[in-house]
């Protein structure tokens, strides 16, 4: 064996990875990517759901919009408030005071009210069933399938079939807007937490035609528009629409309501 063959092989090895190592310092120093450290500090309060409610692509993509003032300390629906404010302190920023939002189903079709055309035991996911004839069951085209397409598009456990329609934990719920997004029929929206009173229907059809199809739908009477003394609620094509700007939780639109569709 060679030992001064081994000992300049070892020596030239050595030099090599030094030289190389100098090299990729050098590239690293010159290449390197700027990091925004405010853009960071905002990144790690996010919670990393990269749900897509706050509008962007992910939280990563939320940080930077925050950084470059593209959107509110308080953007991420999933963090709320706390999140808000600690955004809001790495900004040096008051806090804004975010209205707390939820999701909320306008139907109350359960497998009691509303009537059935025939039994469907196709896939279960209400988007597939737009295809077959009717939507559905459900005699109700445009009410809630209850066949789960919100559930599937939760990621907070925050929505669940229950008797055949969709119904939301408000305490879970974070207004990400993946079930508003998931729901084929346009019947999830995001209403302010604080509303108690709500029209569980987004049927526009007219009152004969609605009580074909369910006992529990908004039959345009009206009644509940003309109890309302603070410019409220108002009839759009047949159907109770609550203004949550104006509403005062007083109760007199639900309480006249005689299908009792409002909340």
């Amino acid at each position: 064996m060679n030992v001064t063959a081994i000992i300049i092989a070892a020596v030239v090895i050595a030099a090599t990875g030094i030289i190389v190592g100098i090299g990729l310092g050098l590239f690293g120093e010159k290449f390197k990517v700027e990091v925004d450290e405010k853009e960071q500090a905002i990144r790690d309060e996010l919670p990393g759901n990269n749900c897509g409610g706050c509008g962007f692509a992910g939280c990563d993509a939320l940080a930077k919009a925050i950084a470059a003032g593209q959107a509110p300390a308080n953007a991420c629906p999933v963090g709320g408030a706390p999140v808000g404010e600690k955004i809001a302190a790495i900004l040096g920023v008051a806090a804004e005071a975010g209205q707390k939002k939820v999701a909320f189903v306008r139907c109350k079709g359960n497998c009691e009210s509303a009537k059935v055309q025939y039994t469907y035991s196709g896939i279960e996911d209400c988007r597939m069933a737009t295809v077959v004839p009717g939507s559905g069951a459900k005699a109700c085209s445009v009410g809630c399938m209850g066949l789960g397409s919100c559930v599937k598009a939760c990621a907070f456990d925050a929505i669940h079939v229950v008797d055949g329609v969709a119904v939301v934990d408000e305490e879970k719920c974070v207004a990400c807007g993946k079930c508003v997004a998931a729901c084929p029929n346009s019947l999830i929206e995001l209403v302010p937490y604080e509303s108690k009173h709500r029209v569980q229907c987004s049927n526009h059809a007219k009152g004969k035609d609605v009580k074909a199809v369910c006992s529990a739908g908004c039959i345009g009477c009206t009644l509940c528009t003309r109890q309302c003394e603070f410019d409220a609620i108002h009839m759009d094509n047949n159907l109770a629409v609550i203004d949550y700007e104006k509403c005062t939780n007083c109760g007199k639109c639900a309480e006249k309501c005689p299908v009792k569709v409002i909340l």
